[in-house]
């Protein structure tokens, strides 16, 4: 090949790479623009920076909640406060513990539809330890529990039971600025389960190590959420950002009517 044959194949490659770009780009007149991103136990919300690219480079507004995670009312206050600052109708996503938070606050009037992420989604009047009865949690995910009622994932067990597919400097770097839960918030009884009137979409890692798959199986069927499957550790959420973006993408969009 001559190298202005190159240099022309190069151009039409470019070309065509702007243009499927550009088709992922929300239309000007979509309703639904805004997402609040909720993140987990043992985390924080910096493992969602590639979803919040991939959602900032179609055109929406993406706001993430740092969750204190001393209880679920103080998480659900941070929730909140986010969704305050939103300009319009918003998709409401949830990662793990974050889909608790995410039942209980997305009853706000902005919240057009509700995305889990590996995510627990109990109904009001229910706890978060209740979702686990019948279930058989696996052995790779061990919380360490601390002298003031707090929990993290035990060092050793962190990449296999979290995050095991990532890799040794990431699962390492993961583990060592975990976030610890306040253990009583997975007592605590929800007062409301915002998927009960709003729709709800859930996107399910097959290799997760922190739930029972059938666990996660059953909370979304109870739910009627529309579900997507992905191979991924319970870090789908920093390891998998295009399918969940593509999914909330999708709740986006198919809650256009309702927003308008």
């Amino acid at each position: 090949m001559t190298k202005s044959k190159i240099i022309l194949a190069a151009a039409a490659g470019i070309a065509t790479a702007a243009s499927a770009y550009a088709a992922d780009k929300i239309p000007d007149n979509q309703a639904v623009r805004n997402v609040v991103l909720v993140h987990g136990a043992f985390a924080d919300g910096s493992g969602w920076r590639g979803v919040y690219e991939e959602l900032t480079g179609r055109g929406y507004k993406v706001t993430i909640v740092q969750n204190p995670l001393t209880s679920l009312a103080d998480d659900v206050a941070a929730t909140k406060r986010a969704l305050d600052r939103q300009d319009g109708p918003t998709v409401l996503v949830g990662h793990s513990w974050g889909g608790v938070v995410i039942t209980e606050a997305g009853v706000d009037a902005k919240v057009k539809g509700l995305v889990y992420v590996s995510a627990l989604s109990p109904d009001a009047g229910e706890t978060t330890a209740q979702q686990y009865e019948g279930f058989t949690s696996p052995p790779e995910f061990v919380i360490d529990p601390t002298s003031d009622g707090f929990g993290f994932v035990k060092p050793e067990n962190f990449k296999a039971g979290f995050a095991a597919d990532t890799t040794d400097a990431d699962a390492a770097f993961l583990s060592d600025s975990q976030v610890p839960i306040n253990l009583s918030a997975f007592a605590t009884k929800l007062e409301n389960a915002a998927w009960r009137t709003k729709p709800s979409w859930a996107v399910i890692a097959r290799q997760d190590k922190a739930f029972d798959a059938r666990m996660l199986q059953h909370m979304a069927k109870r739910i009627g959420a529309k579900v997507t499957e992905v191979d991924a550790s319970h870090a789908l959420f920093m390891t998998q950002p295009k399918v969940v973006a593509d999914v909330i993408d999708d709740a986006a969009r198919s809650t256009q009517a309702a927003a308008q």
